[in-house]
């Protein structure tokens, strides 16, 4: 709790600072804006039509303040590699969108992949989530041995190579 008043504390002098700073730039400013030009052909701006003020200031401290807490169980079923009809677009899209995150995804999220690509018959992408895998565990070398670890038995079961028994970690 006493972090929330800080933070609310915070933004409301962060907004009160903001609406000095517009104040004083205004009235330094030499030249209205009012009944003026801003591009070729456009309309005249009505006197009623304020510029940018202290609410602009407000409305994007605001959208900040709150953070999106994903329990794991709703990570998981958003990654919606389990859908039996799903096509490569997606199965291309969720695997775009789990790159963008910064972790490596569960050995459960990974066999859906690769289910996925399997239901597809779509090996390249098979390989290529094993790739990826590899890639998204960077200097931690002992992370992607204990997927291909936990991957192991779905690997033998949907016949799908690592790229090391392809040969392509040598290229």
């Amino acid at each position: 709790m006493e972090e929330a008043i800080t933070t609310s504390t915070s933004a409301i002098l962060h907004l009160h600072m903001t609406d000095e700073k517009l104040r004083s730039r205004e009235e330094a400013r030499p030249v209205s804006l009012k009944g003026s030009k801003s591009r070729a052909g456009e309309k005249e701006r009505p006197d009623s039509c304020p510029g940018p003020g202290p609410a602009a200031a407000i409305h994007s401290v605001r959208c900040y303040s709150h953070g999106s807490h994903e329990t794991a169980k709703e990570f998981d079923a958003h990654l919606y590699f389990n859908k039996p009809d799903i096509d490569a677009w997606e199965l291309h899209k969720g695997m775009n969108t789990l790159v963008g995150y910064d972790l490596v995804p569960e050995p459960k999220i990974i066999d859906a992949a690769l289910r996925a690509c399997r239901r597809l018959n779509d090996f390249a992408s098979a390989v290529h989530v094993l790739e990826v895998v590899k890639d998204k565990a960077g200097p931690h070398k002992e992370i992607y041995p204990y997927v291909i670890q936990e991957l192991r038995p779905t690997l033998n079961e949907l016949g799908i190579s690592t790229p090391e028994e392809l040969g392509l970690d040598k290229v």
